[in-house]
């Protein structure tokens, strides 16, 4: 199976479960692996054969910024699901992080696979 890349996509957003962290936005690390055939657009050279990685990252980046979210694994779940409505796309690897939101670590988060 053919994949899409979309990585680390850096986006604002309000989540966690202290009230210092829903107070204001803070940096979500996303990571997507779209399972979908490109091999039509291969030949074709057109956008409309394949899953158009511009609209996906548009769809996270809008409900990301609005949503809210308690936990990375609720984040992950929603986003898995705004990918799979594109009926082209077989499976999805979604990676959501959140820097520094433990002390001496880069990032945490959580990654989760989802398919049609």
């Amino acid at each position: 199976m053919d994949k899409i890349l979309i990585k680390d996509l850096l986006i604002r957003g309000v989540i966690g479960i202290s009230e210092r962290e829903r107070e204001q936005p803070q940096d979500i690390l996303v990571n997507i692996e779209i399972s979908t055939d490109i091999s039509a657009a291969g030949r074709s050279d057109n956008v409309e054969d394949s899953v158009n990685y511009r609209t996906i990252a548009k769809k996270v980046l809008a409900h990301t910024e609005t949503i809210k979210r308690f936990t990375v694994e609720a984040l992950a779940e929603d986003i898995a699901k705004l990918c799979l409505e594109d009926k082209k796309v077989h499976s999805v690897l979604v990676r959501v992080e959140k820097p520094g939101a433990v002390r001496f670590s880069r990032s945490v988060g959580v990654e989760i696979i989802r398919e049609q």
